[in-house]
């Protein structure tokens, strides 16, 4: 005889869910957790795969065909649209936006607003539920993460406004994920500035888990960490920035007085900047420099 599921997942088996980022370490993983619990899915990747569609979903049109072909596959209902899609490159801030920045905003953000839309129609029908995937990023600024941390923060504004408009019809949910080990810091690794062993670690399952049950819960929870440490920096960045932006600030003096990013190209001005360099731009005889 099957186990009975616990009480705060027996909404789902029988809903049918779309999945971005479907091929990627969240995205696979919360695509088997549901099938197991009984939920029709089909996933979007750039990545196409067994039950996962090719999609771009920087490309409106694509977007727009590759989301009506999912709701077909499951039987014209939507019930449940989860946002994983995502990138985080390694920028300075400093800098004018090049085509990395312009990629985080087009995938993090306009991405997850695109597959929104796409799919809002039948969401509405089945008053159904979106669950998008923010970080604790968004509201905890580290160096060199900040394309990263400017999308994720758009994509909570982004939530809070279509709750705002559409939470009548349509429960929203957004989950705030620390720092996993997963492929997105790939670009941070080669660049030399990686988060690794730098703040606290959470485990995969620990984002999977707080997204179902996110999905699962009777009312839309409204702001989900993935763990009760996350819950803590939550609270903190989010009503305490003063205090947030003291605590960065004295983990970047130690860290770089470790030596910490002392190798990475990008770090160097930032390195400079908090040896004591003057920051001014320098005057000589043949004007600024």
């Amino acid at each position: 005889m099957p186990t009975p599921l616990p009480r705060r997942l027996r909404r789902l088996p029988g809903q049918n869910a779309v999945v971005t980022g479907a091929s990627g370490a969240f995205g696979g993983a919360t695509v088997t957790v549901l099938r197991h619990l009984g939920v029709n899915v089909v996933g979007l990747d750039r990545k196409p795969a067994p039950g996962v569609l090719g999609c771009d979903i920087t490309d409106d049109a694509q977007v727009r065909a590759r989301v009506a072909e999912a709701v077909d596959q499951l039987g014209g209902r939507l019930d449940l649209l989860i946002h994983y899609a995502g990138i985080g490159p390694a920028v300075d801030i400093g800098e004018e936006p090049d085509v990395h920045v312009h990629q985080a905003l087009e995938v993090n953000l306009l991405g997850a607003w695109r597959v929104t839309s796409a799919a809002l129609p039948a969401l509405l029908r089945s008053r159904g539920r979106v669950v998008l995937t923010s970080s604790l990023l968004a509201n905890l600024p580290f160096p060199f993460a900040g394309a990263y941390t400017v999308s994720k923060r758009a994509l909570v504004a982004y939530a809070d406004s279509l709750r705002a408009e559409y939470g009548t019809h349509v429960g929203v949910s957004t989950v705030y994920p620390g720092y996993v080990d997963t492929p997105i810091h790939e670009s941070s690794r080669a660049t030399g500035v990686a988060l690794d062993g730098l703040v606290p670690a959470e485990r995969a399952r620990d984002t999977v888990m707080a997204v179902v049950r996110a999905a699962a819960s009777r009312r839309a929870p409204r702001d989900v960490a993935a763990t009760g440490l996350g819950s803590v920096a939550l609270h903190l960045t989010r009503h305490f920035p003063g205090t947030t932006d003291r605590i960065v600030s004295l983990q970047l003096g130690l860290l770089l007085a470790d030596g910490v990013f002392e190798d990475a190209e990008i770090a160097q001005g930032l390195h400079a900047r908090h040896v004591g360099a003057d920051p001014r731009p320098h005057v000589s005889r043949g004007g600024t420099r």
